[in-house]
């Protein structure tokens, strides 16, 4: 089984080829919905997301409000860096225990992890492959203004993560996703090909 990483620059279309990846029946791991999961209360990071930042990131019902949360760290590098320090040891576990869950269970050619800061976090170096979505960065805006961040936001994000161009220097594979969801379709599809291809077992 190969263990890929799909990432890319916010708004570059990653989880819309992680969509398309598991209608074609690949197993994928949002690592992202994973690291929200461990800030919940009674979840392992929880505490210390309090401790580090404060009362103030928590909502009415005493759960970490993440926009709240997003504004503090994406404004200040290093509150984002002690962020990233609590979350990513434990979602690195969490990644080798999906990936040889899937394994055991018999997933033969591909499975994935998809998340925001593969690179960043390192984790790539444990991958047998990474795919990089990009798309222009004009549509990055566009994209993250339809969200409803303000331009600040907008390019705060996009600064908090490595450069596309340095994100593709990486890649294994990229998917270009500046065109139409037909043309990323097609493009999916052909990697699809190509990883199930590569992991067939030969005839005897």
């Amino acid at each position: 089984m190969l263990r890929l990483g799909l990432t890319g620059g916010i708004a570059t279309g990653k989880t819309t080829v992680a969509a398309m990846l598991r209608e074609l029946r690949f197993d994928v791991l949002d690592a992202d919905s994973l690291a929200h999961h461990l800030i919940e209360p009674g979840q392992p990071a929880y505490n210390e997301v309090v401790r580090e930042f404060g009362p103030s990131v928590l909502d009415n019902n005493t759960r970490v409000n993440r926009a709240k949360l997003a504004a503090i760290v994406f404004a200040d590098p290093a509150k984002l860096a002690s962020l990233n320090a609590l979350l990513h040891p434990r979602v690195e576990v969490a990644i080798h225990q999906q990936f040889a869950e899937w394994s055991g269970n018999g997933t033969r050619d591909a499975a994935f992890v998809e998340a925001a800061l593969l690179i960043e976090a390192g984790y790539h170096k444990n991958l047998d492959g990474l795919v990089v979505t990009w798309c222009r960065p004009e549509q990055q805006l566009d994209r993250l203004r339809a969200r409803g961040l303000s331009d600040e936001d907008a390019h705060r994000r996009i600064a908090a993560q490595l450069p596309l161009v340095e994100k593709l220097s990486h890649a294994t594979e990229e998917i270009d996703c500046s065109g139409s969801l037909e043309d990323t379709r097609r493009q999916v599809q052909a990697l699809a090909a190509k990883l199930r291809n590569k992991t067939a077992t030969p005839q005897q």
